[in-house]
């Protein structure tokens, strides 16, 4: 019988609350309290700013920020992370919705809940079967390359917001010539509250803080007070705008009116049309939110040497977006700004997400009336300046001088997403990565290699100065062996053999062999008995335990016509040996092995 700490040890791998709640404390109580304020005035203008760039109501970005908060906190295993709506999913989530129903409607509020749910139930299955390495089809540089064309989709879609004009589009060719139409229509006291307010952003994230650090305050207060700097800005131009009625004598678009009160409780569709035409978004969604969740808490616990479980998170996650569906929300996932906000604040535990989201039921409650008159530009102005720090070209350099093929699919990934939308952007990213992954495993790096003179060691006679046997050929190959692959080693080797008419041994290195199939087994087999048929002895050389074991299972070993040698220096050795005794034996060996 499992006493009840024993068992509690178990659920606690499910449910992580149970294992950090035990050795709560009132020093981490404090840090997290002081982590939620400061991330709580971060995230009110955030979480409206996302929600309108998802198109849907101010308040869903509120909404989609306390369940999912509270969920995670108890099945995720960060302790910094930060749940809620990001500038990446809610761009994907109006490139999901943004057709099925008008704006504002409760077709497309369905829809939201809709997708937030199948996303979270997609990542739910993911961590219970753990298959969250299916995330790592999405290379770092495709990725990259996504979400700095993300960057700026999201940031040219805010521009009619900066301007007051009306305009849209899937994409940036959309985007500039629907821009380009509606320019005329520019309203200059909208574009004079943008840009006084994007200014001010930018500013604020970087002179803000040694301004107040130099006036001799306190860092600790001097960081909070930074962090609040969108929030001051927000409050400005809402003073301005309802003090001089500028939504009536200008034509100033504001949020308006915001529900007061706590998140309803919401139904996704149950409609199998809907599912259907949701399904790949939410696939989409899941797997970006998840590699953008997963780099930002793997970053940040290990700079307490923490560790985080990539399948819990799934789970997690999965969680968060449930409950984002059943609370009027959108599909969520970990924000890297506030995340490191949270971090840098001292947040030692996800209760910190816990208090959060007590902050938010209590703007919820008490502080919708007084952003009636936020202007829609103030929102834009935050989006803009956060989405820019993502734009990241530098990838494409790197990438050229360090890989073309890398290279090509950073390049295609931006392109298309840029001219087709994120949705093709990324599904383009994904098969371009596992293309070039396929195309290069099926072209293995292969090398003949000789003895380093006066050592053991064996290396590439292309690359160092070796000594190599005409009678013996080594080849190394540098890559498992596969379906994919098999024929090109099999050609490769032919045409070696051809070259070679000493040739009297062939020695397959094997080092980097982790696997081999069974289309590549039987290549093997090909091989051996085309070159017993020719007079040369196939031999293998440090071959892997596992790969041997699987060897053993058939009758390749049976038949082969060489050996199988422990080591490459092994194999010279006797087979050197060997070729001096028939040398001995017979004054003419060429002449019995030539074709």
């Amino acid at each position: 019988m499992l006493d009840k700490s024993a068992i509690v040890d178990r659920l606690a791998r499910y449910v992580p609350v149970l294992d950090w709640g035990r050795r709560y404390d009132r020093d981490a109580l404090g840090n997290d309290l002081v982590a939620a304020v400061i991330v709580t005035i971060m995230l009110i203008p955030q979480s409206l700013a996302y929600a309108l760039l998802a198109g849907l109501p101010a308040e869903t970005g509120i909404y989609a920020s306390i369940a999912p908060i509270i969920l995670y906190a108890i099945f995720g295993t960060s302790r910094a992370l930060a749940v809620g709506p990001v500038a990446v999913v809610s761009l994907m989530t109006a490139a999901a919705i943004g057709k099925l129903a008008e704006p504002g409607s409760p077709e497309l509020l369905v829809a939201a809940v809709t997708l937030a749910f199948l996303s979270g139930v997609f990542l739910i299955l993911l961590g219970v079967f753990r298959l969250g390495f299916l995330a790592n089809f999405l290379s770092h540089p495709v990725i990259a390359g996504f979400i700095t064309a993300t960057g700026i989709l999201i940031a040219m879609s805010q521009l009619r917001h900066l301007l007051g004009i009306s305009a849209g589009g899937a994409n940036l060719p959309e985007l500039l010539m629907s821009l380009f139409e509606h320019i005329g229509e520019v309203n200059w006291t909208t574009l004079g509250i943008g840009a006084i307010a994007t200014a001010f952003l930018f500013w604020v994230r970087k002179g803000l803080l040694p301004l107040l650090l130099a006036t001799g305050m306190n860092p600790k207060l001097a960081g909070v007070l930074a962090k609040a700097g969108p929030v001051a800005a927000v409050v400005l131009t809402t003073l301005v705008t309802w003090a001089f009625d500028l939504s009536e004598t200008a034509g100033v678009r504001v949020v308006g009116d915001v529900p007061q009160g706590l998140p309803p409780l919401t139904l996704p569709s149950f409609s199998l049309d809907l599912w259907a035409t949701l399904a790949g978004s939410a696939v989409l969604i899941s797997i970006i939110g998840f590699v953008e969740s997963v780099s930002v808490a793997q970053t940040l616990a290990a700079r307490k040497r923490q560790r985080i479980v990539p399948d819990q998170e799934l789970i997690g996650l999965g969680a968060a977006n449930v409950g984002a569906a059943l609370t009027g929300g959108y599909p969520v996932t970990g924000g890297f700004a506030r995340s490191v906000v949270n971090f840098d604040a001292g947040a030692q535990t996800p209760a910190a997400g816990a208090y959060t989201a007590v902050g938010l039921m209590v703007a919820a409650l008490l502080l919708t009336p007084l952003i009636y008159h936020l202007p829609q530009a103030t929102l834009a102005a935050t989006i803009i300046v956060a989405v820019l720090s993502l734009v990241d070209f530098s990838i494409l350099k790197k990438t050229w001088l360090y890989s073309r093929a890398d290279f090509t699919a950073v390049s295609v990934t931006i392109l298309l997403t840029l001219g087709f939308g994120v949705e093709i952007g990324v599904t383009a990213g994904v098969l371009i990565s596992i293309l070039i992954h396929l195309y290069k495993s099926s072209r293995p790096h292969m090398a003949v290699v000789g003895r380093v003179p006066g050592t053991e060691h064996f290396r590439n006679i292309n690359r160092h100065k070796v000594e190599i046997d005409d009678t013996i050929l080594t080849l190394r190959v540098d890559e498992s062996l596969y379906f994919a692959n098999a024929r090109y080693l099999e050609d490769s080797l032919y045409d070696m053999v051809a070259a070679r008419p000493h040739l009297r041994h062939v020695v397959l290195m094997c080092p980097a062999v982790n696997e081999i199939d069974m289309s590549a087994l039987e290549s093997l087999e090909a091989i051996n008995a085309r070159l017993r048929a020719l007079g040369v002895s196939f031999n293998l050389s440090e071959v892997k335990g596992p790969v041997m074991d699987r060897l053993r299972r058939g009758d390749f070993l049976d038949h082969l016509s060489g050996k199988v040698f422990l080591s490459q220096h092994q194999a010279i050795i006797e087979i050197t040996a060997e070729n001096a005794h028939i040398t001995e034996t017979d004054p003419h060996p060429q002449e019995r092995t030539s074709p």
